[in-house]
């Protein structure tokens, strides 16, 4: 049982009745997760709803020696409805990608939940149909794109610091599996955007956009 005010502040059921949302604190539990724990594994049992609270998940697999993210979500995100919905088991695992906490429903309790309450399955319905769309958008840019076109548009899309700096987001390894490459390809053309000028590293981990009209023009490709 959770706290009435933790669904409260989830976005997507904030427009759900008092009686659902007072059934969900109910049912559902908080778990925490310490960066780098797997929430679950590739192949393991479906162990239920996830929704998270805060912190960052990256869902990834493996092929051969190397490591892709199949998508990474942040607060407010659900996670693990195929295996709930499908049957079978976990198609990739997850990992905290820093401290993370979740609401999670298990199987019984989210089947109850939506037998008692059938606006909740439309609004999980719709909350899957957006995750579809979403991985359809990154596997149209992955195989579309050029990597150096997917670095670009990587770092542009990282925030800036009180100093204008920009975290990369991760070690280069994650960078890589991010956008769908190798850690060799993406250390090259760092070095390469420094080289010509378009970037700054100014410490570890972060760096400068010094060209951002020419980081525009990789990313759309030119």
């Amino acid at each position: 049982m959770v706290n009435r005010s933790v669904i409260d502040a989830i976005d997507f059921l904030r427009p759900l009745s008092d009686r659902t949302k007072a059934d969900l604190a109910a049912r559902a539990v908080t778990r925490r997760f310490a960066r780098g724990a797997h929430l679950w594994t590739a192949g393991g049992e479906p162990r239920g709803l996830f929704v998270i609270l805060s912190g960052h998940v990256r869902v990834v697999r493996t092929a051969g020696r190397r490591q892709h993210v199949v998508h990474a979500e942040g607060p407010g995100a659900t996670m693990g409805e195929v295996p709930l919905f499908t049957g079978g088991t976990y198609p990739a695992t997850a990992v905290a990608a820093d401290a993370v906490e979740c609401l999670v429903l298990d199987r019984r309790a989210l089947v109850a939940a939506m037998a008692a309450h059938p606006e909740l399955a439309w609004t999980l319905l719709e909350r899957l149909a957006h995750r579809i769309r979403h991985l359809l958008d990154r596997l149209s840019a992955q195989t579309g794109d050029p990597v150096r076109a997917r670095l670009a548009a990587y770092l542009l899309a990282r925030p800036c610091g009180a100093d204008g700096a920009r975290l990369l987001g991760g070690t280069q390894q994650q960078v890589a599996e991010e956008i769908g490459t190798a850690r060799e390809v993406v250390v090259r053309l760092l070095r390469s955007l420094v080289a010509d000028g378009t970037i700054r590293m100014k410490r570890r981990g972060s760096f400068e956009v010094l060209r951002v009209a020419r980081l525009k023009e990789l990313a759309a490709g030119q």
